[in-house]
């Protein structure tokens, strides 16, 4: 392994073969080079990746976790990125070597629930393809997928998505805010189906606006935005650990997350993009910017998730 490999990614695995799964979107099948078994996942996971420019990114497992020869991601290309999925795509050949974590699950698959409501939005379809891959012919529950999509041609994975009949239901909205998906009727009435999300952050907050009377326990997000991204309006702030009596200033573009690590602070996180609750932390003093999938409102004045969330006033104090 180079001296310029990141730490996460133990494994340099093998890219076999390479697909065009719709326009702008590129799958990757990633395998031991001595063809041995990888290590197993489960429905849901991801693996961390080191871009062939350096970049370590993040992409869902979407193959079925019974394949254990193999770990198959799928990259959508954004232009106005950060410059990890272009190198993917461009500078990334069938026999290259790709830098690989483990696999990781911040977005678990519940056993034995009674229904399964699944929906995706663009390249979200990644993660929700390996749990109803997982399913078999047939399935322990009922399952339901909406998936969102601009058009037929930026639809990943549409044929097989197609054959699956009844089960699926694919929306294409061509641009169009006016073509917009009306999920309303299939999330009015709560139930014991669990519900899955994974898509732009528009779709996620509509879905989590349209679910705020289920049970919390029921309704699972996933997004790789890691950090929460960065907005016009973002400033520095101070956080300050009331415990450990220290404090450090969190730039604009870093996560209070990633300012802690890097002064040596040791907290627990799993997805760091605001979805899975790991890195709930006790909010004392200050006024936040919650941008967290995770919190209820009642919880928003004493909580913080430290992976995504930043400071409207200058300083805020935390019971670390």
């Amino acid at each position: 392994m180079s001296a310029d490999t990141h730490a996460d990614t133990q494994m340099p695995l093998r890219v076999a073969s390479i697909n065009d799964v719709a326009d702008g979107i590129r799958s990757f099948e990633l395998v031991q080079p001595d063809g041995s078994a990888l290590p197993g996942f489960t429905p849901g996971s991801h693996v961390k990746v080191q871009a062939p420019n350096g970049a370590l990114r993040k992409y869902s497992l979407c193959n079925d976790p019974a394949e254990n020869h193999r770990y198959v991601i799928a990259v959508k290309r954004d232009d106005q990125g950060r410059g990890g999925s272009l190198a993917m795509h461009h500078d990334l050949q069938v026999g290259d070597t790709l830098p690989t974590s483990v696999p990781e699950n911040a977005f678990p698959l519940v056993d034995k629930a009674r229904a399964y409501l699944f929906i995706a939005g663009g390249i979200g379809i990644t993660p929700i393809l390996s749990m109803i891959r997982s399913f078999g012919e047939l399935p322990a529950a009922p399952w339901k997928l909406f998936y969102l999509a601009r058009s037929p041609a930026t639809t990943a994975f549409a044929d097989e998505l197609a054959a699956l009949g009844r089960h699926v239901r694919i929306h294409h909205d061509h641009g169009d805010p006016a073509n917009a998906f009306d999920l309303w009727p299939a999330l009015e009435k709560p139930n014991t189906a669990h519900v899955y999300c994974c898509g732009p952050r528009p779709l996620m907050e509509a879905v989590r606006d349209m679910t705020g009377h289920w049970s919390p326990g029921n309704v699972h997000f996933e997004s790789f935005n890691e950090g929460g991204g960065v907005k016009p309006d973002d400033k520095p702030f101070k956080v300050r650990l009331a415990r450990a009596e220290r404090a450090f200033e969190v730039p604009v573009g870093k996560s209070i997350l990633a300012t802690l690590r890097e002064h040596g602070c040791s907290v627990a996180s799993s997805c760091e993009s605001g979805t899975c609750g790991t890195c709930r932390t006790t909010l004392l003093e200050g006024d936040v910017d919650h941008r967290d999938m995770v919190l209820m409102p009642e919880e928003m004045a004493t909580q913080i998730m430290i992976c995504v969330s930043r400071a409207k006033s200058p300083q805020l104090v935390l019971d670390l």
